[in-house]
């Protein structure tokens, strides 16, 4: 058994051909351009890519098997250069019966299971090739076809007020899956705005793993929330056998942005152009109740919720095993004068993302950049970083 890094949640922007995919992500978002990214910079192991339903997307995977940069894996699974494991998957927006939207993650291990998900989505999509998110399905009528196909279901930024279930549709998933379906569920994203002590308010998670994802719509953003596994191996099916947490596997930590740097953390005034200070959880502008206002995750989860915030502290020794701890972390990107070439620096002296947040010693990064620099990686690296609350879309600040 080893432990990897795994991401389960990146984007792809264009096809090979330049033809655009996903609105609002980066030009160089390639099929190829993730896995080199993943292997070579950030030192990710296995990446979840998402808008693999694409037919486009389909045919870069295809001309990259013809050309030998990918193996398919008997275990499921893309092979890149021995180090790193492509799933392939999708996220798609369904529509549930109070007129919401919600985001799922659906991931299948071999190519021929994701070109028959594409064919069976084409006809609940408007223009596939150019549409990789928005069906006319319900998160069940998405899971019923995905279970029958043998792929693996998870909903996505699950408190998150823009199309996740929890901050967007209902209080309980038992509103929108079958008692059945529900228990099939064996893991959720939590979204960059929350925790796995957040989550532990909602007891309906306690049998779920909790995943922390990337949501990456540029290569640099790529692992700014990863999860640690133990697996046997690197494909499919080891990484589904971890989400379950079977046979030894296992999610052993989540490392994530603080959620006070989330674009939703707390609630925010449209109006008032204002985040809340008040403890959550908030739910009206203080300045004036009529101004529309996004309501935080964390004053969500404080509305749903049916226990403490604290259910360590409750439960104890009855809390899932499966559930990992969650360590907080700020990527480089998000460190105030850290830019690309203070970046690309590290990197050419250190190898990868992860080596450098994680890693490197404190007297060998004042070797390669400045002391007051040096001093933030390490205090990111020990949750010490003093931060500015997110909201209504703006991700929070570092302000040391």
């Amino acid at each position: 058994m080893k432990e990897y890094y795994v991401d389960l949640h990146v984007h792809i922007g264009r096809a090979s051909d330049g033809r655009i995919i996903k609105g609002g992500t980066a030009r160089n978002l390639t099929f190829a351009n993730i896995a080199y990214e993943a292997r070579y910079r950030k030192g990710i192991n296995a990446i979840g890519v998402v808008d693999c339903v694409s037919p486009w997307i389909i045919r870069d995977i295809e001309e990259l098997l013809d050309k030998g940069q990918l193996e398919e894996l008997p275990e499921g699974g893309m092979n890149y250069r021995d180090d790193l494991v492509l799933l392939l998957g999708s996220e798609i927006e369904t529509r549930e019966q109070n007129r919401c939207h919600a985001h799922s993650l659906v991931f299948f291990p071999r190519l021929s299971q994701v070109k028959e998900f594409s064919r069976i989505m084409d006809k609940h999509m408007t223009n596939l090739p150019e549409n990789s998110t928005v069906s006319r399905l319900s998160g069940q009528q998405l899971f019923d076809i995905v279970d029958s196909l043998g792929g693996f279901y998870m909903p996505a930024h699950v408190f998150t007020p823009y199309k996740g279930f929890y901050g967007n549709c209902t209080h309980s998933l038992y509103t929108v899956f079958d008692e059945e379906s529900f228990g099939k569920i064996s893991a959720i994203e939590l979204g960059l705005s929350a925790d796995s002590q957040m989550a532990g308010m909602l007891s309906e998670l306690d049998g779920k793993s909790f995943t922390s994802n990337s949501d990456a719509h540029s290569l640099i953003k790529m692992g700014r929330e990863y999860n640690v596994m133990r697996l046997g191996a690197l494909n499919f099916q080891e990484v589904l056998k971890a989400l379950k947490g079977e046979d030894g596997r296992g999610i052993v930590a989540n490392y994530g942005l603080d959620p006070k740097l989330g674009k939703y953390h707390r609630t925010f005034c449209l109006k008032c152009k204002e985040t809340a200070g008040d403890p959550p959880p908030v739910l009206r502008c203080p300045n004036n109740p009529k101004h529309r206002v996004v309501v935080g995750v964390r004053d969500r989860i404080e509305v749903i919720g049916d226990r403490t915030q604290n259910p360590e502290e409750t439960l104890g020794d009855s809390l899932p095993n499966i559930r990992p701890p969650y360590h907080y972390q700020v990527p480089l990107n998000f460190l105030p004068g850290v830019g690309p070439k203070t970046i690309d620096r590290l990197i050419n002296e250190f190898g990868t993302e992860m080596n450098i947040l994680h890693r490197v010693k404190p007297e060998e990064l004042s070797k390669v950049v400045s002391q007051p620099i040096a001093d933030m990686i390490i205090k990111g690296r020990e949750g010490k970083l003093n931060i500015e609350h997110g909201g209504g879309g703006v991700y929070g600040k570092v302000l040391d």
